[in-house]
């Protein structure tokens, strides 16, 4: 064998950083985020110990989705523009590596959050990993334009799953933290779809931009930011909630309705004049909208533990 052909073997080789992509770090940074927070606001605490288990059985659960996501969505990220670079499209990691290593991570996560924490936690996070892999990726993403919003369900588990493994339940203050996400996840990626633009036409993925055009979208982008403001501020009056939580809730749907109703006005031919820079704007508040929304439930639970 040459040299070359060795370069050429070895060229194709995965890395360690390959099968880390895999796992979608960035999704998973929001899941473990959103899990620690429901874990640590929640009136029971965990030994440190069994807090770390907890969160990183999380985060491996997490990572089993992403896996198994990349692995059946291999053919449609290859033609989109976001994700053609992905591990398996890319041809880094193979199509059969990808689910064999989704499958176990799945099953190793629920089976040691069950033993680190108890059945309740360890429950949701199967069915949190069945809905994203198999309604979500397998059935709802390619069926229809509600995909986002039903399959928003899946993102939105990991602070009941964090609130469950400390308190072994589920209570109203959980299903709000649920809720929150829920209904932020459609404006957050409508906003996206919005300035990708042609990524969805071309992978054939029924997106509401795609279905029902994107005058329709922006509408629907201001009429779920509406009605997210109101979660929020439930969340604020529940027990979990407090004046952080309040203020962050003022401030920042103020932030993201107008965003919304920016977005709303426009029209294509605006939109294309700069390069979709207010659906930009948009998308990158909604990160920061749900991050600040769940630090400021801790900066809440701080404050409570020194009163």
């Amino acid at each position: 064998m040459t040299d070359a052909s060795i370069n050429a073997t070895r060229e194709y080789e995965p890395t360690f950083g390959d099968y880390v992509a895999l796992l979608k770090p960035r999704v998973m940074s929001l899941v473990v985020f959103t899990a620690l927070v429901g874990l640590l606001v929640a009136p029971v605490s965990l030994h440190p110990v069994e807090a770390f288990a907890a969160i990183l059985f999380i985060a491996l659960g997490a990572g089993a989705s992403g896996a198994l996501n990349m692995w059946y969505d291999a053919d449609i990220d290859g033609v989109m523009r976001r994700t053609r670079r992905r591990p398996i499209p890319s041809g880094r990691v193979e199509p059969g590596e990808a689910l064999a290593i989704g499958v176990a991570l799945s099953g190793l996560s629920v089976v040691m959050l069950a033993l680190a924490t108890n059945l309740v936690a360890a429950g949701l996070l199967a069915f949190t990993i069945f809905f994203y892999a198999v309604v979500y990726t397998m059935w709802l993403k390619r069926s229809t334009p509600q995909n986002i919003v039903i399959g928003g369900a899946a993102g939105a588990f990991p602070p009941m799953i964090g609130w469950a493994a400390a308190t072994g339940g589920v209570s109203v203050e959980s299903v709000l933290m649920f809720a929150l996400i829920f209904m932020w996840t459609p404006p957050h990626f409508w906003a996206l779809a919005l300035f990708m633009r042609s990524d969805y036409d071309d992978a054939g993925v029924p997106m509401l931009t795609v279905t029902h055009g994107r005058r329709v979208t922006r509408k629907y982008v201001l009429v779920y930011t509406v009605l997210l403001a109101p979660v929020a501020f439930g969340l604020a009056f529940s027990s979990v909630g407090g004046p952080v939580t309040l203020a962050a809730a003022v401030l920042l749907n103020v932030m993201f309705v107008k965003g919304a109703l920016d977005i709303a006005g426009r029209g294509e031919p605006a939109a294309e004049a700069d390069s979709y820079g207010t659906e930009k704007r948009f998308f990158k508040l909604s990160l920061a909208y749900l991050f600040l929304h769940f630090g400021a439930l801790l900066a809440d639970a701080a404050l409570r533990g020194i009163m």
